[in-house]
């Protein structure tokens, strides 16, 4: 079968498409821009837009994975009804949903729709980490705020094997799953597991809120996100740092540590 994989160039829909591959499935990826797109031999490449319905290739698609946001901007989907009238009539039968941070108007549309879904709730992403690669690299520093605020992480290549999992095997219909990693860990001891995976010291500098809002601004993080971010992490919600077995659960195997994870990307912060 076809299975149609929106996002298919981040952190995590990139590992979607990997593991899709592995499973033995044709992909269908869809990218703003086909021309930047690096993905592996054998993907169908799509330009096209979740905020354009009409551009979203369904024909021939038995299941499809999509984002409850989009855009440079992370702005939510408004266009959940749109997607899934056309995914419906087109024969997609199985949908992956990632969250964005709380219930949208896409989750909304999703649940509430004729399509078996699952939905995914991934805290931070272990690759949000490589934020830190050129400031290790350069001065052997890591600044960021909240020293105190723990995060259960949770490795992207777990999402994209998860997601691959439900949309080729099934099984999950209207289920929601929290996925994380075994441990909840704060900023200083992500740091400390970098620096025993590359044998180096590296520092860790506490920044003001202000001082890592200005950074994300000079970055180009729109000011809405920015700030969205920075209340997450302030203010952590349970479900930020509470640790769930939803990976195990759904692979039958454990979720993947954050030590693995800085053993596989140590090159990019030496």
């Amino acid at each position: 079968m076809t299975i149609l994989v929106a996002g298919a160039t981040g952190n995590a829909g990139a590992q979607v498409v990997h593991e899709l591959l592995a499973l033995g499935q044709r992909v269908r990826a869809i990218t703003r821009n086909a021309a930047t797109a690096r993905l592996p031999a054998g993907v169908e490449v799509v330009e096209a837009d979740l905020t354009r319905p009409e551009t979203i290739p369904f024909e021939g698609v038995t299941a499809a994975h999509l984002l409850a946001s989009a855009g440079d901007d992370y702005a939510e989907l408004l266009t959940g009804p749109d997607l899934l009238r056309r995914a419906e009539k087109a024969g997609v039968r199985r949908i992956t949903l990632v969250w964005n941070g709380y219930r949208s108007p896409m989750e909304e549309a999703v649940t509430a729709g004729p399509l078996e879904w699952t939905v995914l709730r991934p805290g931070d992403f272990m690759s949000n980490s490589l934020a830190w690669a050129e400031s290790v690299r350069r001065e052997g520093v890591v600044r960021e705020p909240f020293a105190y605020a723990r995060s259960a992480l949770v490795h992207e290549g777990d999402i994209g094997a998860v997601a691959a999992a439900v949309l080729v095997r099934g099984g999950h219909g209207g289920r929601t799953y929290a996925l994380t990693g075994p441990e909840a860990l704060s900023v200083p001891e992500q740091v400390a597991t970098i620096s025993a995976a590359i044998g180096r010291e590296i520092r860790y500098v506490e920044q003001s809120e202000a001082e890592a809002r200005d950074e994300m601004l000079r970055a180009g993080r729109p000011a809405e996100f920015a700030d969205v971010l920075l209340g997450w992490k302030r203010d952590m919600p349970a479900e930020g740092y509470t640790v769930v077995p939803s990976v195990e659960e759904v692979l039958g195997r454990p979720a993947r540590s954050f030590a693995s994870w800085a053993r596989e990307h140590a090159d990019a912060f030496r």
